[in-house]
C-alpha cells in the first residue's frame, strides 16, 4: 500500500516552484521581507524529496557505511545524503535568480567539494587527492573575488589574504567533515550556524548572505529528519564537507564591521566556534600524543577523541550531546549577534570575555572525556 503522505513534501514543493501564480506566495515574502522563509522552504521540501532517491542510489551503487569498531552504528548505512542536500542548496539558489560573481563561484567551489565528496563516499580517494581538490575549490571561490579583506593594506597583502582564505575555507570544510561522526551532527550544526549567518545577514541588510544561508539551513533540516538518531542515511563526506565549505564561504561573503577589527575577526569565528574549536584541540592533541605527524596522516586519521565522543565518553545518549554542542554553539552565535549591536568597546570585550569562558567549559568537558576514557581503557584517546 502506497504510503500517501511521502508526496506531501513534494506537492509543497510543487506549489511552490510551479503552482502559485505570479504575484502569490513568492512576490508576497518579497513584499512583507520574508523572502528568507520562501527560500528556507523550498530548500526544506526539495531536500525531504530528494533524501528517499540519494538512499536508494547510496543502495545501487554501494555506497554504504559498514559498522566498524570505531563508529558508531551497528548497521549498513547509506551514506550519500550530501547528494540530497547539494541539489536542494542549488535548486533553491537558481529558484531565487540573484547571481552575482561571488555567488556563481561559491556555487562553482561548492560543486568541486561535492563531487570531490562523492567520489570519496563512493571510490574512497585518497588524503592527498581530497586535499588537493579542496584546495582548488577554495582557490576557485577566491579567483571569483571571495576572500578576506583585512589585510589587503599589508605589504603583500593580496597573497597573503589568498593563502590565509584557501587555510580558512580548507580549515571549515575539514572540521565540519570531522565533526560528522555521530547521528545528526554535522546537519544539526549546519542548519543551526546557516541561521546565525540569515539572522545576522538579514538585520545588516545583507539580502543575498541572507539568501544563501537560508537555502543551506533549508536543505540541512530537511536532511536531518532521516539523519536524527538513528539514523537512517548519513550526510558522507559529499555532504559534511560540502555543508562546511558553505559555511566558510558564508563567513567570507559577509560584512560584518567596516570599523572595528575585533568585531569583524570574531563574528564568524563565534557563529562557528564549536567546530573551530575541535579541529584545533583535536590536532594539538593528537600531534602531542605522536598519533599523526603530517597532513596525510591528520587527515586520515579516525580516532574518537572529537567532543562529541568525550561528552558521550561522560555518559550522554547521542541525542544529548548533539543538544548540547547545539545549544553552545548557539550561546556562541547570540555572542556574535549582541557584539555587532554594541556601541562601546568595554561591551564588545565582555562578550568576548563570556566566550572564552565558555570555551574554557568545553576545554574542561574534553580533559574530563579523556581522563574517563583513559581510567576505563588504561591509555589515552
Amino acid at each position: 500500500m502506497i504510503n500517501k503522505a511521502k508526496f506531501v513534501p513534494l506537492i509543497g514543493l510543487a506549489a511552490l516552484l510551479l503552482l502559485l501564480p505570479a504575484g502569490g506566495f513568492s512576490a508576497w515574502t518579497w513584499v512583507e521581507g520574508l523572502r528568507w522563509l520562501y527560500l528556507f522552504l523550498i530548500a526544506f521540501l526539495a531536500c525531504l524529496v530528494l533524501s528517499p532517491v540519494s538512499v536508494w542510489l547510496a543502495w545501487r551503487i554501494g555506497a554504504v557505511d559498514l559498522p566498524a569498531p570505531r563508529k558508531v552504528h551497528f548497521s549498513p548505512i547509506p551514506r550519500i545524503g550530501g547528494l540530497a542536500v547539494y541539489a536542494a542548496f542549488m535548486l533553491t539558489i537558481l529558484r531565487n535568480l540573484q547571481f552575482n560573481v561571488e555567488v556563481w563561484g561559491i556555487m562553482l567551489g561548492g560543486s568541486i567539494i561535492f563531487v570531490l565528496g562523492f567520489m570519496d563516499d563512493w571510490k574512497q580517494l585518497s588524503a592527498c587527492s581530497r586535499l588537493f581538490w579542496q584546495v582548488i575549490a577554495a582557490l576557485t571561490v577566491t579567483l571569483f573575488g571571495l576572500h578576506l579583506t583585512f589585510l589587503l593594506k599589508l605589504p603583500f597583502g593580496y597573497s597573503l589574504t589568498i593563502l590565509l582564505s584557501v587555510i580558512w575555507l580548507v580549515g571549515i570544510t575539514n572540521a565540519f567533515n570531522f565533526m560528522d561522526g555521530i547521528d545528526g551532527l554535522a546537519s544539526s550544526m549546519g542548519a543551526v550556524c546557516a541561521l546565525l549567518f540569515l539572522g545576522l545577514g538579514w538585520r545588516s541588510n545583507q539580502y543575498p548572505l541572507s539568501f544563501l544561508s537560508a537555502a543551506l539551513a533549508g536543505s540541512c533540516a530537511g536532511f536531518l529528519l532521516i539523519n536524527w538518531h538513528p539514523a537512517k542515511a548519513f550526510l558522507g563526506d559529499s555532504g559534511s564537507t560540502f555543508i562546511g565549505f558553505m559555511l566558510g564561504c558564508l563567513a567570507l561573503y559577509g560584512s560584518w564591521a567596516t570599523n572595528d577589527p575585533a568585531v569583524a575577526i570574531s563574528t564568524p569565528l563565534l557563529v562557528l566556534g564549536i567546530p573551530i574549536f575541535d579541529i584545533i584541540y583535536t590536532t594539538v592533541s593528537r600531534i602531542r600524543n605522536g598519533s599523526v605527524a603530517n597532513v596525510k596522516e591528520w587527515l586520515d586519521y579516525a580516532g574518537k577523541d572529537h567532543f562529541h565522543h568525550r561528552l558521550m565518553y561522560l555518559g550522554l545518549k547521542v541525542e544529548h550531546t548533539v543538544g548540547f554542542i547545539v545549544l553552545l554553539n548557539v550561546c556562541l552565535g547570540l555572542g556574535a549577534w549582541t557584539m555587532r549591536r554594541t556601541v562601546t568597546s568595554v561591551g564588545t570585550w565582555l562578550l568576548l570575555a563570556q566566550s572564552i569562558i565558555i570555551m574554557v567549559i568545553v576545554v574542561v568537558l574534553m580533559l574530563l572525556g579523556r581522563e574517563f576514557t583513559e581510567n576505563k581503557a588504561g591509555k589515552k584517546v
